[in-house]
């Protein structure tokens, strides 16, 4: 699912602790047509908020992130990754840094006027988006360099037992793949794991 803005409305969770700060802030998502379907005090719930109501964003607005949000945010992006907007008055790099690699799509310092306010989360949303499809591109190319390893394992098994060359052995690897029907490097783990349980 991309989470590039394709409904007029879209569904955040906002997460404050000082209900006197975020309520203008909650304020204007509303006027900018988002929902704002939740208002979390602290993120210890945030992984079991979002599995449960599914929101399109998350906004974070805190003074300074501390070590426990982070790693709260952290849980999140490895369960149910959303884009993470974060508020904060703290300025500091380091602090910047590592929200970025908990998982923050916008780091914004200080209070922002209501006519950016949008653009902040359309930008956020985008660069979510960009390293999600870079995300799923690496596990496609570890996915396949994996599968390669295994091949070729399976091949130097066959050329080991049975005296023939690569590619008669690739080639063996295939044809018994196609009787099968199931994919060469499905088979070839197949040999590799029963050559273990031999060996």
């Amino acid at each position: 699912m991309s989470y590039s803005r394709k409904l007029l409305m879209l569904r955040v969770i906002l997460v404050d602790n000082h209900l006197e700060r975020s309520a203008p802030l909650k304020k204007s998502l509303c006027d900018e047509g988002y929902e704002v379907i939740a208002h979390l005090t602290d993120t210890a719930d945030l992984d079991a908020a979002v599995n449960r109501l599914k929101p399109d964003v998350v906004i974070i607005d805190t003074n300074s992130p501390s070590r426990d949000t982070l790693e709260n945010i952290c849980v999140m992006s490895l369960n149910a990754p959303r884009p993470v907007v974060m508020f904060a008055h703290d300025g500091d790099t380091a602090k910047i840094r590592a929200a970025t690699q908990a998982g923050v799509s916008a780091y914004v310092v200080g209070v922002i006027p209501d006519e950016k306010l949008r653009p902040v989360l359309d930008a956020a949303i985008a660069r979510f988006d960009e390293f999600k499809a870079l995300r799923i591109k690496l596990d496609e190319a570890n996915s396949r360099l994996v599968e390669r390893k295994i091949i070729e394992r399976a091949k130097g098994l066959l050329m080991k037992q049975r005296g023939m060359d690569e590619e008669a052995a690739y080639g063996l690897l295939r044809n018994m793949a196609m009787q099968q029907n199931i994919r060469v490097a499905t088979l070839a783990e197949q040999l590799v794991q029963a050559a273990k349980l031999l060996f």
